[in-house]
């Protein structure tokens, strides 16, 4: 037996494989209800994460942080460290990996390699963070086209697989939206999506017309605010609270369409640092109401 299946079927995960992420962690959220958990984008602090990443993600244990979302940088999807000795750390500080971006969905092989590996410590997600901006209908259909055999992958493997978008696809070709390519192409039992809302707004379109447009299909989002900057023509991801973002209005709507987890992601920082970012965004996220 693999060590991904071992733990697969000799643990709780097991029985619980067809419930979702939000019941089996006993919720991201609780309906009408204040959020209680939510997870950080690791990419939020990835300067600190790069230089130091225990010390790091010792702090956001700290500041309340119980789920990550992770990527893959210079040191990994495991920051230099073995599946399951990043996952006795995580475990040692209150933490859990339940997602990660991961860049090689394009090479199918070791595409399955890191799929296996995040099956082992009992990872939800493995995420496509973007595509190469060809904007083209054809192109975007071979996307897709790869997105089911990464769903089937990843299936295979006892994880889910997903696509987190940015503003390049609600662009138009030929009067068709390139995510609707993708969604549309897509297997359901296969192929998820991850709403990065800051995106969406970037590209002038209303999160809440997309999740009525795919319910279902969105299942984790990302939490990251929008500022306009003086110059009315630039713009920044910026503490939450701090930009113009209903995500009250918006959460709650996802969570009627299917929205199951929250991730919360910051990019930008002016007059403050990452880590004060990630500590001020932990009071957001608990005073928020969905």
């Amino acid at each position: 037996m693999k060590r991904r299946d071992f733990v697969l079927k000799g643990t709780l995960f097991s029985a619980c494989a067809g419930i979702p992420f939000s019941l089996k962690a006993n919720g991201l959220f609780d309906s009408d209800l204040a959020v209680k958990n939510f997870g950080i984008q690791l990419y939020s602090v990835r300067n600190d994460m790069t230089k130091n990443p225990k010390d790091t993600l010792k702090k956001l244990a700290s500041y309340g942080y119980k789920y990550l979302e992770g990527y893959e940088g210079s040191l990994g999807l495991f920051w230099g460290m073995s599946n399951i000795d990043f996952k006795k750390y995580l475990d040692d500080l209150g933490l859990k990996m339940i997602a990660s971006h991961c860049g090689e969905t394009q090479k199918l092989e070791s595409f399955n390699k890191k799929c296996d590996q995040a099956a082992e410590i009992e990872m939800d997600y493995l995420i496509c963070p973007g595509l190469p901006r060809k904007l083209e209908l054809d192109v975007f259909k071979r996307h897709a086209e790869t997105f089911n055999k990464c769903g089937q992958i990843a299936k295979n493997n006892g994880i889910k697989f997903a696509y987190h978008n940015h503003a390049y696809s609600f662009e138009k070709r030929e009067g068709v939206y390139l995510q609707d390519v993708l969604m549309k192409n897509t297997d359901s039992k296969l192929v998820d999506f991850e709403m990065d809302i800051y995106w969406v707004v970037v590209a002038g379109e209303d999160p809440i017309v997309w999740f009525d447009k795919h319910p279902n299909r969105f299942k984790y989002c990302h939490v990251k605010d929008y500022l306009k900057l003086s110059d009315s023509k630039s713009y920044e991801s910026c503490t939450l609270g701090e930009g113009s973002i209903d995500f009250s209005n918006i959460l709650s709507h996802g969570k009627k369409k299917g929205l199951e987890t929250f991730i919360v992601e910051q990019e930008a920082y002016r007059g403050t640092t990452p880590l004060q970012a990630a500590k001020d965004n932990v009071d957001y996220m608990l005073n928020l109401k969905v």
